[in-house]
């Protein structure tokens, strides 16, 4: 089975994801990069805030929100 691959920012709540790549750049590419959010990390989107925006995200044991103009710029492949 093919693994279907979208911005992060698509994956809808509760499924798991696994990254493949960051299109961003500069400090916003850094600041992933320390959160850990490097190839192969899983991602799994807990909840929305009320207005949608930001989305609290499980990666590597840790609950971090972030917001749709981050996330659309991780691209993650379902599995």
């Amino acid at each position: 089975m093919d693994n279907i691959q979208i911005s992060l920012n698509q994956l809808p709540i509760g499924r798991k994801a696994n990254v493949l790549a960051l299109t961003s750049d500069g400090t916003v590419r850094r600041r992933m990069l320390d959160l850990g959010i490097v190839d192969g990390t899983e991602i799994q989107p807990l909840y929305k805030s009320p207005s949608g925006n930001p989305v609290a995200y499980l990666i590597r044991g840790a609950v971090i929100a972030l917001r749709s103009d981050i996330s659309e710029k991780i691209m993650v492949s379902i599995t």
